[in-house]
């Protein structure tokens, strides 16, 4: 039965629903956070990553405005507790961490990484319930938010193993006198 206020057919799309809204919150307060982590960074490639990721974030916002027009429906963020505590955990890694490390740079991949790893969950979850509820047009919008996450979570990889995890491995750890 067809709720008439909200268009909402079933209690998955209110589930779809509220998960759009946290993704839309997650991905307009990952913009400040992706800033932040790309001005502490240390490597060139590394702060590279994150201003390419900053831009595709500010992409992701504009595609899911558009699966939120797409379903008529105002584009509202909801607060994601996940997320918000991925990104609490960010800001902790950069007070627990020496500027210009490569400590640092390590602890920001994998901030980064787990940010990337929920929202591939959650779009690639969300692309299978548009499928579900023939919504393809969408789903297609969502999997290429999810492929760009993909893109950025091999980037990071390919940045750590290609020395900054070793050069941290090689970082004295300072002795107090």
């Amino acid at each position: 039965m067809e709720n008439t206020e909200t268009g909402v057919h079933s209690k998955l799309e209110v589930f779809f629903n509220t998960m759009l809204r946290e993704m839309y919150w997650g991905e307009t307060h990952l913009v400040a956070v992706l800033a932040t982590m790309r001005d502490e960074a240390t490597t060139d490639a590394l702060k590279e990553c994150f201003s390419t990721h900053l831009h595709q974030t500010n992409t992701h916002i504009q595609r899911l405005d558009e699966v939120f027009n797409l379903l008529q429906q105002p584009a509202q963020p909801e607060l994601c507790v996940g997320l918000q505590g991925i990104f609490d955990e960010g800001w902790q890694v950069i007070d627990e961490t020496e500027a210009g490390t490569a400590q640092r740079d390590v602890a920001l991949i994998i901030a980064a990484q787990k940010v990337e790893h929920y929202e591939m969950a959650c779009y690639g979850s969300l692309a299978q319930l548009a499928r579900t509820m023939d919504q393809d047009e969408l789903a297609d919008l969502l999997e290429e938010t999810l492929e760009e996450e993909k893109d950025t979570d091999a980037l990071l990889t390919d940045i750590a193993e290609q020395g900054i995890n070793y050069q941290a491995s090689k970082e004295p750890v300072d002795v107090p006198e």
